[in-house]
């Protein structure tokens, strides 16, 4: 997900200014108790830090009776079954979309991911990191 994150900041730099919408959706789970779900949080903030006009988070379209406006980020949410995690974020504009998702698989993912941080962590010096340090270091 960090770098999806990277990537959707990229993205939004480059096609925000040339008219393209922003929706985000995400998918877990029947007993996900959040909604919007953290990473999806985490994802309309990457797009939302490389616009430089104000943005209005957009949870769900339900009630709305006006066009969505440029400025509008969708921030979409969906529950069901065994979902483990899914993430997409759609740049659209009257010519075309791009979509770029995160699908887990599994939640082995995630203690990986928490295994290689921890493992950084340890020859680390004292101080705060991210992910993104993790794999930086790696490469």
């Amino acid at each position: 997900m960090t770098v999806m994150s990277e990537v959707v900041k990229q993205l939004t730099k480059s096609l925000y200014p040339l008219g393209y919408d922003i929706e985000i959706i995400e998918k877990h789970h029947r007993y996900k108790v959040d909604s919007p779900s953290g990473t999806a949080i985490m994802l309309y903030d990457a797009a939302e830090s490389s616009i430089q006009e104000p943005i209005t988070p957009i949870y769900g379209r339900h009630g709305l009776e006006d066009e969505r406006q440029h400025s509008d980020i969708g921030v979409h949410a969906v529950r069901g079954g065994n979902i483990v995690g899914e993430h997409t974020v759609i740049f659209a504009n009257n010519e075309e979309t791009i979509e770029i998702t995160h699908r887990a698989g599994s939640k082995n993912l995630f203690a990986t991911g928490a295994l290689t941080g921890a493992r950084f962590l340890a020859q680390a010096q004292p101080g705060l990191y991210s992910m993104k340090d993790v794999i930086q270091a790696q490469n």
